[in-house]
């Protein structure tokens, strides 16, 4: 059974999503016998076809970037070509979905439903339509939290089709740290002192940064490690710089995925100050969760305080108001069998609902749920290509049906 995974990027772009998407894949490859591939686009003018971590991927030649969203005719033939059995398209990305509708609209659609499109107003007015066409498409439509679910007009118009499936990582190597981490971790614990804050991602306007630093300024004894780069870092940088700062914000700039683990088994408490709902979920809050750290996050009515539990696994407060913000450090980096107990109560949490082969076992069910028959296209290997051409526009073939000559 193949399964075609489409999203705008993959690596060796970092992010939340390009992450789990490529660790979902990897899994159900490995565990559950589905044959997974990615259909992402490429950071360049050239089509290439690679293997990541065990993943077939295609990366569609990028023509382009407008309002942050890659943009690549080659989308459509290429899906089409890769014959899926089962399209899984992670929204949003119109591009991704809107090929989808030309290549292969008769394949049966699973859709994990990210985020709204909060930003871009203009890009919504055209996008809206074609965004509720592949809702209605959709033969699951996958919310990553029950606020999402509740709070998303686009979801509340197809609320019969969907479910609560959150995502999940692989926690083992949060949970049980090797000694190179733990060595690591206790270095930077020497180097950046006691009360260290940490904030892990992409700097990106809705993450809310400057709302931590200026928090930051009204609890004296705390210090912020910010591990991560981004669109944001230069203002963070002026920001830090004018607040007098510098000695307590410390920009760890771009980390290893080997080394993260270690930059949270440093800090006391994890902080996700974000100010919109493009911050849906907050998987940086699950990998500092399963390393034992309470949170702080805002409430969006997003999924981030379905990951994070005011007064369970940490604190959640009014987004854009540094005073609260400071007011939940100082109550955390305080008390110390607090902020220890909801430490403990995020990492079972953290176990209990968003771990990757959990997650995977569950994705692949729904795959067997929507799975066309034997002998349809993409549910047996597809022939070699033989070099096939690719359909061009606007004669963009039918599922099925063999390209014109």
């Amino acid at each position: 059974m193949r399964v075609v995974h489409v999203y705008k990027d993959i690596h060796p772009v970092k992010g939340g999503m390009e992450n789990y998407v490529l660790a979902l894949c990897r899994r159900l490859r490995e565990t559950a016998g589905v044959d997974a591939q990615i259909l992402a686009t490429s950071l360049s003018r050239q089509t290439e076809r690679t293997t990541i971590e065990g993943v077939p991927t295609v990366k569609a030649a990028r023509l382009a970037t407008a309002a942050s969203t890659p943009l690549s005719l080659a989308l459509a033939p290429l899906l089409w070509q890769m014959r899926p059995a089962i399209v899984h398209l992670h929204v949003p990305y119109p591009v991704g979905e809107l090929a989808y509708l030309l290549a292969t609209p008769r394949a049966p659609m699973v859709m994990t439903y990210h985020s709204d499109v909060v930003r871009q107003k203009t890009l919504l007015r055209a996008y809206g339509p074609v965004l509720d066409l592949v809702l209605r498409r959709a033969r699951v439509i996958l919310a990553t939290s029950p606020q999402y679910k509740a709070s998303s007009p686009w979801l509340r118009r197809h609320r019969a089709r969907c479910r609560i499936v959150p995502l999940g990582i692989d926690q083992q190597r949060f949970r049980h740290p090797d000694a190179a981490t733990l060595t690591l971790a206790q270095t930077l614990r020497t180097r950046y002192g006691p009360n260290l804050l940490h904030s892990h991602g992409v700097f990106r306007y809705y993450k809310g940064l400057r709302y931590l630093v200026e928090a930051l300024a009204l609890v004296p004894a705390a210090r912020l490690l910010l591990t991560g780069t981004g669109p944001e870092a230069q203002a963070l940088r002026a920001q830090v710089a004018a607040a007098g700062l510098e000695d307590r914000v410390h920009f760890a700039g771009a980390v290893s995925d080997v080394d993260l683990p270690a930059y949270y088994r440093a800090a006391d408490v994890y902080v996700l100050p974000a100010v919109a709902r493009s911050e849906a979920f907050g998987l940086s809050m699950v990998e500092a969760q399963a390393s034992g750290l309470p949170c702080i996050s805002t409430e969006l009515g997003t999924g981030t305080s379905y990951v994070n539990v005011n007064g369970v696994t940490g604190l959640v407060v009014p987004p854009a108001d540094a005073g609260a913000l400071a007011q939940a450090l100082r109550h955390l980096l305080a008390a110390g069998d607090v902020r220890r107990a909801m430490g403990r109560r995020a990492q079972a949490r953290a176990a209990d609902l968003f771990d990757i082969d959990a997650h995977t076992a569950t994705i692949a069910a729904l795959y067997d749920e929507v799975r066309p028959p034997p002998g349809s296209p993409g549910s047996a290997p597809a022939p070699p290509d033989h070099g096939a051409r690719v359909p061009r526009w606007p004669w963009l073939p039918r599922p099925g049906v063999p390209p014109r000559p």
